[in-house]
């Protein structure tokens, strides 16, 4: 995403959600049945040749005994090794039964093990159905969760998102927040897991102050990688969150700023000055002196143009437009001029005409930039939105695409 993208509308809201899978109905059971009757007609025996595909079990041949599990889904503290059930042999086809016999008897202590079959077949309804599932054995349970997270620190690639996916549907994400931020600061694991832990903390209602400076930390850090990337986008999002509940974002932006100072990696300052533009929270005079300095020190003409779109949400609109006004005579990359200029409009509105002369004499390639907005406002229009939706064009100096 660039920067250009973004700014073709005065706000570009991010949304999230997660779509929690529900418990198997009978819906579910006659596409699963439809599916099982088309891969039968592909022929049993290439399903007998795959790694890992099983005979279906004949009713009652191979199937658990409720007797010997725990209906209610909790982890037991273990029996006897011989008391527990064998996991049932599930067909390849997928066939309704076998998905309805799991799901009678499965519990959380019998999940891993006897979802890897159905899992293997690579059924995306029969995926939903394992996440839904996963999820109701969880509930709101701290312990269960625990467990869950235990098994996705060395859960192959498919696994671990099938686990992550289930906590995810849960009640209890809040509860494991310390264990998750735990998980993905953890150097002995890979950072492409460690990243899918920190993903997770997008979807809170709020982050904890220890849990805040650790995630800005680590985001800070050169060997973070696509970790710290994701680091960055949880502050971020949760900013808008906890922003639109509460109306206080200073917490998160105050080290989204520092990451945006002072990271060595590109991708993550922009990022993590992005996320302001989609939160919309208002900037203090302190905030948007420190957009000052990184609109006057940083070396990336992108991300230059992400504090120019910030400084628009500045509280002051004198100083914003005073920064506006220094930054322009000093840039010399076209883009970023085109950003200033057209951002001191959305900061001060009409107010922003003078330094937007200002900056046409400067640069006479915004002279025609200039007329457009001073014939729109002084045909009464005063909202920004609509002032740039009736310009002649969103892209008249070729910055749209120029890095895509």
């Amino acid at each position: 995403m660039t920067p250009e993208s973004i700014h073709r509308s005065a706000s570009s809201p991010v949304s999230a959600s997660a779509r929690r899978a529900p418990r198997i109905a009978i819906a579910l059971g006659v596409v699963a049945l439809l599916a099982a009757v088309a891969l039968i007609a592909r022929g049993s025996a290439e399903d007998s040749d795959k790694p890992g595909a099983h005979q279906a079990a004949t009713p009652g041949s191979q199937s658990a005994d409720p007797a010997h599990s725990n209906a209610a889904g909790h982890t037991g503290q273990g029996g006897p090794e011989q008391d527990r059930p064998e996991p049932p042999q599930f067909n390849g086809t997928l066939c309704w039964e076998d998905l309805e016999r799991f799901n009678d008897t499965v519990t959380l202590e019998t999940f891993r093990e006897w979802a890897a079959p159905l899992l293997a077949v690579k059924d995306p309804l029969v995926r939903e159905y394992l996440k839904g599932r996963l999820a109701e054995l969880i509930g709101d349970d701290e312990g269960r969760a625990s467990e869950v997270l235990g098994w996705a620190r060395e859960a192959p690639p498919a696994e671990f998102k099938l686990l992550m996916a289930g906590l995810r549907g849960s009640q209890v994400l809040p509860k494991v927040a310390a264990q998750l931020t735990s998980l993905g600061l953890d150097e002995s694991l890979d950072l492409g897991r460690r990243a899918g832990f920190l993903d997770e903390l997008q979807r809170l209602p709020q982050l904890e102050p220890a849990t805040l400076e650790k995630l800005a930390h680590f985001a800070k850090d050169a060997t973070s990688g696509e970790a710290g990337w994701v680091a960055a986008r949880a502050i971020g999002r949760v900013m808008k969150e906890d922003f639109t509940r509460t109306g206080n974002a200073k917490p998160y932006l105050d080290k989204l700023l520092t990451i945006g100072a002072e990271s060595l990696d590109e991708q993550v300052r922009y990022l993590a000055l992005e996320m302001e533009m989609h939160a919309g929270a208002p900037l203090d005079t302190q905030a948007t002196a420190r957009l000052a300095k990184i609109l006057a020190t940083e070396g990336s003409d992108e991300v230059r143009q992400v504090v120019a779109h910030d400084l628009s949400f500045a509280q002051d609109k004198k100083q914003a437009l005073d920064i506006y006004a220094k930054a322009f005579a000093t840039e010399k990359d076209l883009c970023v001029r085109w950003a200033l200029f057209r951002f001191a409009a959305r900061a001060a509105g009409k107010d922003a005409l003078p330094v937007m002369a200002e900056m046409a004499l400067t640069d006479p390639r915004f002279q025609g930039n200039y007329q457009d907005f001073e014939r729109l406002y002084a045909s009464g229009i005063v909202d920004f939105n609509r002032i740039w939706f009736s310009l002649p064009t969103d892209d008249p100096h070729g910055c749209l695409h120029r890095h895509e």
